[in-house]
C-alpha cells in the first residue's frame, strides 16, 4: 500500500473521529481460562488458543508460551506495524526491516526471593533496523513518529491506570 492508498483508506475514518470523537473510543478485550491440569493460562488468540505458562526460570517447562515473551512481541508487531505505517505516510522507502525487543527481568522478585529485586522487567529495550536510502532527517522523524503513535510503546512508557478485582464464579 502506497501513501495515496494509505491516506484515501484513513481519511473518512478520521473525518468520523474528528466529527464525533466517541466513536473512536473502543475497548479491546482479551480473555483467558485458567488450565485445570497444569499451571497455564489458555489465552485466546483470535487466530489460535496460546497456552502461556511459567517460564523456566521460574520452575517451567518451557513448553508454554511465556507472559514476558508475549509482551515483548506485542511491544514488536505494534512497533513494526506502526513503523510500517509512518513511513508510508512519509513515502520514506523502507527495503526492508527488523524490529527487536529485549527486556531485562529479575526472577527472585516474581519468585519472592529477595523483597528488593523487582516484580517485571527493569528496563525494555526496543531496536529497529532499516534498509534505507533515507536521508537521516527523515529516520529521525520516523522513529519520534513511530514512538508517538505505537499503542504498545506508549503504554508501557506511561503506564496507564490498571485496577485489578477478583470475583467469585
Amino acid at each position: 500500500m502506497d501513501a495515496t492508498a494509505l491516506r484515501a483508506l484513513q481519511a473518512p475514518i478520521k473525518e468520523r473521529y474528528k466529527a464525533d470523537p466517541t466513536t473512536a473510543l473502543i475497548t479491546l478485550k482479551a480473555k483467558g481460562a485458567l488450565d485445570d491440569t497444569s499451571i497455564a493460562c489458555k489465552v485466546e488468540t483470535g487466530r489460535a488458543l496460546a497456552v502461556a505458562g511459567l517460564h523456566p526460570a521460574t520452575g517451567g517447562s518451557g513448553l508454554e508460551l511465556c507472559s514476558g515473551d508475549m509482551l515483548l512481541e506485542a511491544l514488536v508487531a505494534c512497533a513494526g506495524v506502526t513503523l510500517k505505517a509512518v513511513a508510508t505516510a512519509l513515502a520514506i522507502p523502507l527495503a526492508s526491516g527488523t524490529v527487536t525487543a529485549e527486556g531485562d527481568l529479575d526472577f527472585r522478585g516474581t519468585l519472592g526471593v529477595a523483597k528488593d529485586a523487582p516484580v517485571g522487567f527493569a528496563a525494555i529495550r526496543l531496536t529497529f533496523t532499516v534498509a534505507t536510502d533515507a536521508p537521516q532527517e527523515q529516520l529521525d522523524q520516523l522513529l519520534k513518529l513511530t514512538e508517538r503513535y505505537c499503542v504498545v510503546y506508549q503504554t508501557i512508557k506511561n503506564g496507564p491506570q490498571v485496577t485489578v478485582r477478583l470475583d467469585r464464579a
